[in-house]
């Protein structure tokens, strides 16, 4: 399903598909001056390669809107190769490739729902909540006295990702880790 609008109604957000090539509206900007056409400045990231760039529409220029469905599904488990997603109510299973989640694997534990995401079929990737709870494995005991500047240090979690924790925090501790940053948001109960 898609609509067809014209450049100057393009907002943060939306999805435009530019010759097959998938693209996300990041900024917009108008340019009119007396002598000349309004132009369309749009900076967009191409959403199968991450890539950002800017493009230019004249005034008035149609464009092609994309919208992407989602489905809700649990992650299930890493084959090495592939991560593997159910949908809890159909037990449908989805397959993605390992180096298409470099970036997310991280944040990954037994049952955790995330977001397919899916244009005319094709996969384009996956969704996080905003944190997640993950489990301290490995880091070092606090030293006493050592409280100038709120001290961090280095603790693993239970994906093997490694992030900068508060000194109260010790092994067997569940912690909130931001998916955008990747850092430590709070202690989880």
């Amino acid at each position: 399903m898609s609509d067809i609008i014209i450049s100057n109604d393009l907002t943060p957000g939306e999805i435009i598909d530019q010759d097959g090539t998938l693209l996300q509206v990041i900024d917009t900007l108008q340019n009119k001056t007396a002598m000349r056409k309004m132009v369309v400045k749009v900076k967009v990231k191409d959403i199968r390669t991450g890539t950002i760039r800017d493009i230019t529409f004249g005034g008035g220029d149609k464009v092609t809107l994309a919208y992407l469905e989602k489905k809700k599904m649990n992650y299930s488990y890493n084959d090495g190769s592939f991560f593997v997603f159910m949908d809890a109510e159909t037990y449908e299973q989805v397959s993605i490739p390992k180096e298409r989640m470099a970036d997310q694997a991280k944040f990954l534990t037994d049952n955790l729902e995330v977001e397919i995401t899916y244009y005319k079929g094709e996969i384009m990737g996956i969704e996080l909540p905003v944190k997640v709870a993950l489990t301290v494995t490995h880091t070092e005991d606090a030293v006493r006295g050592d409280t100038i500047n709120k001290p961090q240090k280095d603790a693993t979690l239970e994906t093997g990702y490694v992030i900068k924790v508060p000194m109260f925090v010790k092994i067997g501790d569940k912690v909130y880790v931001r998916t955008d940053t990747g850092e430590y948001d709070s202690r989880a109960n």
